[in-house]
């Protein structure tokens, strides 16, 4: 491995024309150089950056700062002025300065003088765990249960000492899965390894150095730590792990899913501080309560918390197929926020990790998108995969830790809110859907008791905080994350540049790109000159792009793959950067929603290029509630409507929407459909926010003005690039619904999403489909998710499957027809 120093991210690629192959020096050490581009003005720069470049700068965004709302005291904790200064670094870049000794042979050895030098042993882990668990009293009393559970119905229950000593054995055999056994000797060894193979396969590993200064900063606090990372790859699993060590940091014990608890393979995980539970954690094998298993789980995780410990815990679940942040399971953190109200330990503080991937290891999820089932791991997969991750490269890699902050004080903060009860995504939408419907008002003496039941021991307000403190977390930990050069290319060319362009022109929108992510103050995974990176992302992006050699000035045509396969691929990279500019595409749609209706239903006399701002912002409200179970736009703490709202703002700041004169405005009268409109949305989706003042002059007070879409080419090419990035999307689930239309019921769930899968697949192999990325798995599962919440379905549970019919509410031909209108409104065809 070539040690010499370069720039990080300072990528120097050339590309052959007698060949596809890209030549990448190696990328080292942190550098803050940022690439040129003298070209001329495209799609992006022209579209929505010339209002602020005079604030645009050379300097990275600080991504990662808690919230000011539900933790006020910890945004000041860990975090002084000079700490977005301190830059970037390379963690697998390693020499002799990074040890105390100095000359040739420490350069030759300055890998295994750096681990030697790091801060692990035996005493900095927890001690006598499965003792302590099984002596605890919870444990026994689970113990003494389950012995005693009547073996047939109408017996008596029995305490027999053989059949506690029978349960006891099974405590054990359950501790001995679970508990780790950490080895200071192996974490040096692993250490070791992962040096070589990490600079084998990646370019470079980037941390930000004033992220790490804080979470130093917390380890000193004696309190345990909480890492909630994102999950993209298996990788995953050790790189926390490692960059810690780096950094003397105290290794995590790390929550792994029972399916790698494989021979040899599990040994190791356990001596790394790996401990294995089961997916599903009440559940025993026969589908009953397993209550044994759960006050084990409980009072382990309450040791490690009692002695100390950090703990790594995915919320996730598993590692994201689609490329988007998957919804929370917040089981395992829900055993973590008891064992605070517990008093186990006075504090817990919190820290969400992004992590973004260049090309993850995998390489892609293609075969489970396509409906193939997911292959269980084994000794032989992970032996396979490593060979294969030794003949490739994957490029960069970019961690960031977001800002700890107090658990105990987010606590406190959400029992001292009269939050109404949130609302349903039955409550929400079926207002706007089926607007004939009545409504489905909340009850008032529901939403007037919440105040006074948010306390530790409601059941309702704790399900409430779980749920709300899952969804913190994962918001936190997505907006962390780096948006990488595979994201953006992978981007422009399925949905700016889907029938190709010049390579040239590709470099020009690349670097726009790049200047709008940091003007939303999101960060980025590389640096260097565009021409550069962009050919880096091509090349690790592979079979997915086509590059052929025009005779036009003799320049490279890009093109994006055509096949599923490809696509499928690219729609995965492509969802990395879906988070920055999520909430100004739904306001593109909901624009084109507003506008369709307006033409479709007459204007009253009203001039049909005005649109009322209130309308607008209530129909890209409704889409955000559709689309809930893919992204999530705000914090459990923002009120939709309100988010929505400053995104239209944001759009008016970029000029694409422009404020009509007052003679105009005083000229409008809203239409019928547009008063209508009003009362198709629950209350609770009010203008005020919680945390305003009573004289503030937003809410009811502020008068409703009406917009103008610019006409300018530039401004309708964004907009168009803006509902091309949901336009997979809403074809996904509008083709939901239309098949929705020959349900014939009941039938499972399971066997249903088969069945659904098989026609978006048809419809994409038969050129039916816009995007043919609509026919992934993810898509097929997140649409009747919502169709069941909507209340579309009814479900019933039979064993281990969930039985589908559909509901007296949609039984009529015309609200399926009317469900398949509010999502095609959306649509841009």
């Amino acid at each position: 491995m070539d040690e010499t120093a370069l720039s990080l991210g300072t990528i120097d690629v050339s590309y052959l024309s007698t060949s596809a192959e890209c030549s990448i020096s190696r990328c080292k050490h942190s550098s803050e150089e940022w690439g040129e581009c003298n070209s001329r003005p495209t799609l992006f720069r022209s579209a929505t950056l010339k209002w602020k470049e005079t604030l645009l700068s050379r300097k990275r965004p600080f991504v990662g700062r808690c919230c000011y709302v539900c933790t006020p005291q910890s945004r000041d904790n860990f975090f002084n002025a000079s700490i977005p200064s301190l830059g970037l670094r390379n963690v697998i870049y390693i020499n002799e300065t990074h040890t105390r000794y100095r000359g040739w042979l420490a350069r030759r050895l300055c890998y295994v003088l750096f681990v030697q030098e790091r801060d692990v042993h035996k005493g900095m882990f927890a001690k006598n765990l499965t003792e302590n668990v099984l002596n605890n009293s919870r444990v026994q009393k689970a113990i003494v249960d389950e012995a005693s559970e009547p073996s047939a119905p109408g017996s008596f229950a029995q305490t027999d000492p053989k059949a506690i000593n029978k349960v006891k054995k099974k405590a054990r055999r359950i501790l001995q899965e679970m508990v780790a056994n950490v080895s200071p000797a192996l974490i040096r060894l692993t250490g070791w390894v992962l040096l070589k193979l990490f600079n084998s396969f990646f370019w470079n590993i980037q941390i930000h150095r004033g992220q790490i200064e804080m979470v130093k900063a917390a380890t000193e606090m004696n309190l345990p730590l909480i890492f909630l990372p994102v999950h993209k790859s298996h990788i995953d699993y050790l790189l926390l792990t490692f960059i810690l060590f780096c950094h003397n940091i105290k290794a995590p014990y790390i929550a792994a899913g029972n399916n790698l608890n494989i021979p040899i393979f599990s040994t190791l995980i356990r001596k790394l501080g790996g401990f294995f539970i089961r997916r599903k954690l009440d559940q025993s094998p026969d589908g009953r309560k397993d209550f044994l298993y759960r006050a084990l789980l409980y009072v382990h995780i309450e040791e490690l918390l009692r002695q100390q410990q950090f703990l790594e815990i995915f919320l996730e679940g598993t590692r994201s197929r689609s490329g988007k942040t998957s919804g929370a399971r917040a089981g395992l953190l829900s055993v973590v926020v008891d064992a605070l109200f517990s008093n186990a330990t006075p504090d817990v503080l919190i820290i969400p990790v992004g992590i973004s991937y260049d090309r993850i290891i995998e390489g892609h999820y293609n075969s489970e998108q396509l409906g193939k089932p997911k292959k269980n791991e084994s000794l032989w997969s992970i032996a396979r995969g490593v060979f294969r991750m030794l003949r490739k490269n994957y490029g960069c890699v970019r961690v960031d830790f977001a800002q700890p902050f107090s658990l105990k004080e987010y606590v406190n903060s959400q029992s001292q809110k009269p939050v109404p009860a949130p609302l349903s995504l039955e409550q929400a939408l079926l207002p706007a859907i089926l607007p004939s419907r009545p409504n489905d008002t909340v009850d008032e003496g529901t939403e007037a008791s919440l105040p006074n039941s948010r306390d530790i021991t409601s059941e309702p307000f704790r399900r409430e905080l779980i749920s709300n403190l899952a969804e913190h977390i994962l918001f936190t930990a997505n907006k962390s994350c780096a948006v990488m050069s595979t994201h953006i290319v992978a981007c422009l060319l399925l949905y700016r540049h889907r029938q190709g362009t010049d390579l040239s022109r590709l470099v020009e929108d690349f670097f726009s790109m790049k200047e709008e992510v940091l003007a939303r103050d999101f960060d980025l995974g590389f640096s260097g000159n565009s021409d550069d990176v962009v050919m880096h992302a091509i090349h690790l992006l592979g079979n997915c792009v086509n590059i052929t050699n025009t005779s036009r000035n003799n320049e490279f045509f890009i093109t994006p793959s055509t096949m599923i396969p490809a696509v499928f691929e690219l729609n995965f990279y492509s969802n990395g950067v879906l988070h920055v500019f999520i909430r100004e595409a739904i306001i593109a749609c909901s624009l084109h929603a507003v506008q369709s209706r307006r033409y479709r239903n007459g204007t009253n006399g009203a001039s049909p290029s005005l649109i009322s701002q209130e309308h607008l912002v209530r129909k890209a409200a409704s889409l955000c509630y559709l689309l809930s179970n893919e992204f999530t736009v705000s914090l459990p703490c923002q009120v939709i409507y309100q988010v929505c709202h400053e995104s239209v703002e944001r759009l008016i700041q970029y000029g694409i929407l422009l404020v009509a004169e007052q003679d105009d405005q005083e000229d409008v009268s809203p239409s019928l459909t547009e008063q209508q409109w009003d009362k198709k949305l629950p209350e609770p989706l009010s203008w005020r926010s919680d945390e305003e003042d009573e004289d503030s002059d937003f809410g009811e007070e502020q008068r409703d003005c009406y917009l103008k879409v610019s006409q300018s080419q530039e401004h309708q090419q964004y907009i168009t690039f803006l509902q091309r990035l949901l336009g997979p999307l809403l074809e996904a689930y509008s083709s939901a619904v239309i098949f929705v239309h020959n349900f014939s019921g009941p039938v499972s769930e399971s066997e249903y999403l088969q069945k659904l899968h098989r026609h978006l697949i048809n419809r994409t192999e038969k050129n039916v489909a816009v995007y043919a990325e609509s026919a992934t798995y993810s898509h097929v599962k997140n649409a009747v998710k919502v169709f069941k919440e909507i209340g579309v379905f009814n479900q019933t549970k039979q064993r281990r499957d969930t039985i589908l019919e559909l509901s007296t509410t949609f039984l009529p031909q015309r609200n399926r027809q009317k469900l398949l209108e509010f999502i095609m409104s959306f649509m841009v065809l």
